[in-house]
């Protein structure tokens, strides 16, 4: 993966040993050296054809955007599913989808309280008996879920306490449902490895991402708005998991002062957003960061035929070209109009294809960007009060 910078910094701050003591504390950072064998163990002997996601948020969008993109590209052995809202009509119509019989449905909860997950499961009991052969429970040690599963004989893989939901997609939480679809978890560990490595030995990545994270911090009250605009479709369920982690992770009040400060996710995809939000970005006002992906080898043959349509004369001119170019010609005009204007704060990701490698370097990348602004911001990543706010208030409605 190479990513340009088209903005400069001064002051650049050096929070390296700051993150080398968290290091002790939050389980994310390590993740990438998981041990897998009990995952892929256990999928080997999985008979299910569908795969079933019951959670919400970080126990769901991080293993979804995985699928999805890699599920572009090339087939799977199996279907993923998600199951991550209590809204009656698309609980339905997704459960429509494939036999419960042939399925497994992979219960996910951090706290193992979660009340999505909860009613969902409750629902599906009456459904489908619980048995080990249909459901799957993926939470904390020592969580009801986990007291709940050992009553009913159902396997458990448990998260490590010290990672949050948002940045669990590298532990149990993503890689087993994963690996039960047919994503080479190993290469997905690889690649996010590698970014670990060049970070913590203080080579490319802790120059890069020290640049970048600076810019950011230091320029929030201004630029407080970064969109990702990544051109092509199989980063969609990726831009989502974006949002949760930017927003959650870096919408908070400061620790040693009663400032509020944050940091807007916005996820676009090219050339899609290229007719919409981008006139906002261009023309609007500027309050706006960009980073733009792109994929440097599509790997498909397909291309514009040469065919001369009866008074679009004009457009033969994209006659022959390769689809995977012309998406790419797409993001380097963009690229280079928003160079030219000169006061909006750009950088490009480039990662080499659409495969588990790649994905592993940009989950880790931007995990650990988001851990450095918030140092920076004098925030804490990893809680999300605002969150518990509306959690606490909706039980006191239940009770």
């Amino acid at each position: 993966m190479t990513n340009k910078l088209y903005f400069e910094n001064k002051n650049i701050k050096d929070i390296t040993q700051t993150i080398e003591a968290e290091r002790e504390t939050i389980g994310f950072y390590d993740l990438p050296l998981e041990t897998i064998d009990d995952y892929a163990a256990y999928a080997q002997t999985c008979e299910a054809t569908d795969i079933v996601i019951v959670g919400i948020g970080g126990s769901a969008l991080g293993a979804s955007a995985i699928y999805k993109f890699i599920h572009s590209a090339r087939p799977l052995e199996k279907t993923l599913h998600v199951l991550d809202t209590t809204d009656p009509i698309v609980l339905a119509r997704r459960l429509a989808k494939f036999r419960l019989e042939d399925a497994l449905f992979v219960i996910i909860s951090k706290s193992g309280n979660t009340i999505e997950t909860v009613a969902v499961l409750k629902y599906l009991t009456t459904l489908l008996p619980l048995n080990p052969k249909n459901y799957l429970i993926i939470t904390d040690s020592g969580s009801p879920l986990e007291a709940f599963a050992r009553v009913h004989g159902l396997r458990t893989f448990t998260i490590p306490t010290n990672v949050g939901g948002r940045f669990s997609v590298l532990s149990a939480v993503g890689l087993v449902p994963l690996a039960l679809v047919g994503v080479n978890i190993k290469a997905l560990l690889e690649g996010a490895n590698s970014v670990r490595s060049s970070f913590f030995q203080r080579d490319d990545y802790c120059t890069l991402l020290l640049k970048k994270a600076t810019y950011y911090a230091q320029h929030a009250n201004t630029y407080n708005i970064n969109c990702l605009f990544s051109y092509s479709e199989s980063f969609r369920e990726f831009n989502a998991w974006y949002v949760q982690l930017w927003g959650e992770s870096l919408g908070k009040k400061q620790r040693a002062s009663e400032l509020h400060v944050g940091l807007t996710p916005v996820g676009l995809i090219g050339p899609t957003d290229q007719h919409s939000f981008l006139q906002l970005i261009v023309e609007g006002k500027r309050d706006k960061s960009v980073t733009v992906i792109k994929v440097k080898a599509f790997e498909n043959a397909m291309h514009v035929p040469a065919v001369t349509l009866e008074h679009l004369e004009s457009m033969d001119l994209i006659n022959g070209l390769a689809f995977s170019d012309l998406i790419n010609m797409q993001a380097d005009s963009i690229i280079e109009s928003l160079d030219l204007l000169g006061d909006i704060p750009l950088d490009v990701i480039e990662i080499e294809r659409i495969d588990e490698y790649s994905m592993g370097i940009l989950i880790y990348y931007y995990e650990l960007l988001t851990a450095m602004v918030a140092t920076m911001l004098g925030i804490n990543a990893y809680d999300q009060p605002g969150v518990e706010m509306g959690k606490k208030i909706l039980k006191e409605k239940l009770s």
